[in-house]
């Protein structure tokens, strides 16, 4: 039985840098470079980007050590595609970034939890829509968001194999009363 429990990352003791230590770790494997600060700017000022700002937030899920397994970031919609001008805005749109799960722990619920933390928080936050970018060259991501009902706004087809997807919170998730605490689960 494996224990795992999802928790808002704060900025108290070391676990936004243990958090910055796992996500280079899951870059490294999952894309095969290290730091990129075009890319990763986000992870060196987690604090300012994710803990800081009342719009963005940060869950990670851990083990029973408390070992990081599992990040997953929301914060307001920041990017200047062209395609998407009149599509998407700050005020009404969160992104979601960082989306992560040890190997050893995939397939338990827990990007899904993740997940599920992150959409009652932006719909907490008055955010309308969530986007996200996957690649299909990553074993399941782009079968696994259309699981949670993402839909496929733009199929890029270039070498990254970039899909940029959305999900419309305003009707799915109704009224939730926002109160994080930890949530635990055993499986």
């Amino acid at each position: 039985m494996k224990y795992y429990k999802i928790r808002t990352l704060d900025n108290d003791g070391i676990f936004p840098l243990k958090t910055k230590k796992f996500l280079f770790k899951m870059i490294k494997r999952e894309y095969g470079y290290g730091y990129i600060p075009k890319y990763h700017g986000d992870i060196k000022n987690l604090e300012e980007v994710y803990l800081n700002n009342k719009r963005n937030s940060f869950f990670i899920a851990q083990d029973k050590d408390e070992n990081i397994i599992g990040t997953l970031a929301i914060r307001e919609y920041d990017r200047e595609f062209e395609q998407f001008n009149n599509l998407y805005c700050r005020d009404s749109t969160a992104s979601i970034w960082r989306a992560f799960v040890d190997e050893n722990y995939r397939r338990l619920g827990i990007a899904s939890a993740l997940v599920n933390e992150a959409e009652k928080f932006s719909k907490n936050s008055n955010y309308k829509k969530i986007y996200l970018h996957t690649h299909k060259n990553v074993d399941g991501a782009l079968e696994f968001w259309k699981s949670l009902d993402y839909n496929i706004t733009l199929d890029t087809d270039n070498h990254l194999q970039t899909v940029h997807m959305e999900k419309n919170i305003n009707s799915v998730l109704g009224n939730i009363d926002f109160n994080i605490k930890d949530s635990i689960a055993y499986i």
